[in-house]
């Protein structure tokens, strides 16, 4: 009888094991955040290491808002930056908030973080874009932070605004990536790996 207990035991350790390892597969309209290798001028002022978010088109690419603008993005190339990537998924109207996004291409970065203009960066792609079935956004603006965690701005946003003759805008509508990856409608799925010429999802 205690033979047959621990052969239990053990079986179910195993699968609860196994299951913790467990892959799953990418789905159309998935978030992919990028966990950065090193603190940077965003980590500084947002919860956590992620610094970037893209949205998974489908086969191998992604869309994304990057120093070039909102692109269509090889899903491989992501596999040569620093860091990895998390990916996430929300209850969304998937057509639509593909349609949406895809008609933000060509647009300019927004490297000052603004609102209601013609530019935009990536979680603002995000923002713009993310529907429910009714077509409303699925996701609120917050007020911009760049204090870090002392409260303070960093010296970095100071002096990157003052270049451009302009006051830190904290506390102006927007988002960030991180905070992003914390609403409560976005699952963490797990590590995006590239393995045997598939992309998997490592729990």
């Amino acid at each position: 009888m205690k033979n047959d207990c621990l052969c239990v035991a053990l079986a179910l350790v195993g699968w609860l094991l196994l299951s913790s390892c467990s892959a799953s597969r990418l789905q159309v309209a998935d978030l992919l955040f990028h966990v950065s290798a090193e603190p940077n001028a965003i980590t500084e002022v947002t919860p956590g290491m992620i610094d970037h978010v893209a949205i998974y088109l489908g086969g191998d690419s992604v869309i994304e808002a990057v120093g070039k603008g909102v692109v269509i993005t090889p899903l491989d190339s992501l596999f040569r930056q620093d860091g990895y990537y998390l990916a996430g998924r929300t209850s969304t109207n998937k057509k639509t908030t593909i349609a949406r996004s895809l008609t933000f291409l060509g647009r300019a970065y927004d490297y000052l973080y603004l609102p209601d203009n013609e530019e935009i960066y990536c979680s603002e792609l995000v923002q713009c874009s993310y529907v429910d079935k009714k077509g409303n956004l699925l996701f609120s603006t917050i007020p911009m932070s760049f204090h870090d965690n002392t409260g303070n701005i960093t010296s970095y946003w100071r002096d990157f605004y003052a270049r451009h003759g302009m006051d830190v805008p904290e506390g102006e509508p927007g988002t960030n990536p991180a905070e992003l990856s914390q609403r409560d409608n976005v699952k963490l799925l797990g590590r995006l790996k590239h393995e045997g010429g598939k992309y998997i999802i490592m729990r």
